[in-house]
């Protein structure tokens, strides 16, 4: 054999040999990020090993705490085991870094505390600092909201202080949120703050519609979200996109009752970062007060909101479908600044139950641009009177293109 034959089939064997290991490398890497997810391979650390009692009287903040800093200082995946059983307990911090995977498994109900004045922070469970999360299991926290609603004063009061929400997630990355109940929070339900790649789906959301500021998730400051196969019925926003939010999909989620799924408010405060890249698509709304919404406070700083969709949307007796309010809150300061900029609704159906379907309200100082109506079809629903009444929109500030059916038609702007 030639030499340059010879070294050439050296070659072939080093580059196989190479591709054999970096194959066995990601395919262990695979299998690693599977059994993380689904928690096998965890040691696990049971709170009633560390002192919990499910009595639904002891408050066992202390023996959750032990056995999370037990399980995150463990060396390795490890799984925190909530068992079947009602445990009460006040303000948790499940803090990180850790040194491997976490995994939270609730098979019980945990119930929140009823005392406000032991939540120095405005949340009951807070995960923060995680790189690696997986919070599953069939069971319930119960926020226990009911006993303390009474206290929120924000529907009169824009510069309110929230009751606590019942689970926060805070610079948590790599996150798999799935299964649970979170039934009657004191505020929001959960709070995702900062996270990027972050899962949810198959949660169950619960609260009547008269409980405040009781918004299902609010997403803020985060990237790679994802919600779907969710059912929410809550007071506020079923889902609230807030400041700082990119590449958001929301998909097949049942809302209501509630206000529906809202991008914002948007532009209360200084230093607000821009919303890009929303998503929402096949969801169902049911008797809510508002559907789809973009929302922002007038006399805002400026800021922008851009790349939105909402399709495939089913409104069923919905107050208000389709909604950009650029007045939110106040209709009397100056106009809003947040710019939005290329929004489309898309293959939205149903019954309204107000003679306006689709208002469309832009500011006078940035108005919309680029938001497209493609493919509406709302009809108006009967209410007791029995007597049909025409179905309309309404639009200010805002520059509109239309494709496919318009039942209402568009406004002219």
């Amino acid at each position: 054999m030639a030499i340059a034959e010879r070294f050439e089939a050296k070659l072939s064997i080093v580059v196989l040999g190479t591709t054999l290991a970096l194959l066995s490398c990601v395919a262990a890497t695979s299998t690693y990020h599977r059994r993380s997810l689904s928690g096998a391979g965890s040691k696990v650390f049971d709170v009633t090993s560390y002192g919990a009692k499910a009595d639904g009287h002891k408050n066992n903040v202390e023996a959750f705490m032990k056995a999370w800093v037990a399980a995150c200082k463990s060396g390795g995946p490890a799984k925190l085991l909530i068992p079947k059983g009602t445990f009460v307990t006040g303000p948790v911090v499940f803090a990180g870094p850790c040194k491997g995977f976490m995994t939270v498994e609730v098979q019980g109900t945990i119930q929140a505390t009823t005392d406000i004045s032991e939540y120095s922070s405005p949340e009951w469970f807070a995960f923060e600092n995680l790189n690696g999360l997986l919070l599953n299991g069939r069971g319930t926290f119960d926020g226990k909201g009911a006993t303390v609603w009474k206290y929120n004063d924000c529907h009169g009061n824009s510069n309110c202080q929230l009751l606590p929400s019942s689970i926060k997630f805070y610079f948590v990355n790599n996150a798999e949120i799935r299964g649970i109940t979170s039934l009657n929070s004191k505020s929001f339900h959960t709070h995702v703050v900062n996270c990027k790649n972050f899962t949810a789906h198959d949660l169950n959301i619960i609260a009547p519609s008269n409980s405040p500021n009781t918004d299902g998730m609010h997403i803020s400051r985060s990237s790679l979200v994802t919600v779907s196969n969710t059912k929410i019925g809550t007071g506020d926003d079923c889902i609230s996109i807030g400041q700082g939010a990119t590449h958001v999909t929301i998909s097949n989620v049942t809302c209501g009752p509630g206000h529906g799924i809202s991008v914002g408010s948007l532009g209360k405060y200084k230093d607000e970062k821009d919303v890009s890249g929303i998503h929402v698509t096949h969801c169902t709304l049911k008797e809510t007060t508002n559907g789809v919404r973009i929302k922002t406070w007038p006399n805002s700083p400026p800021s922008q909101a851009s790349d939105i969709s909402f399709e495939d949307i089913t409104m069923d007796s919905v107050k208000n479908p389709i909604v950009i309010d650029q007045k939110y809150g106040s209709h009397k300061s100056a106009p809003s600044r947040v710019k939005i900029s290329n929004v489309r609704f898309k293959n939205i159906r149903g019954t309204s139950t107000s003679p306006v379907a689709v208002y469309l309200g832009c500011s006078s100082a940035v108005p919309c641009t680029d938001v497209q109506l493609t493919d509406i079809d709302l009809q108006y629903k009967l209410g007791l009177s029995g007597k049909a009444k025409s179905i309309s929109s309404s639009c200010l500030n805002a520059k509109i293109t239309c494709g496919g059916k318009q039942n209402p038609a568009a406004c002219d702007t």
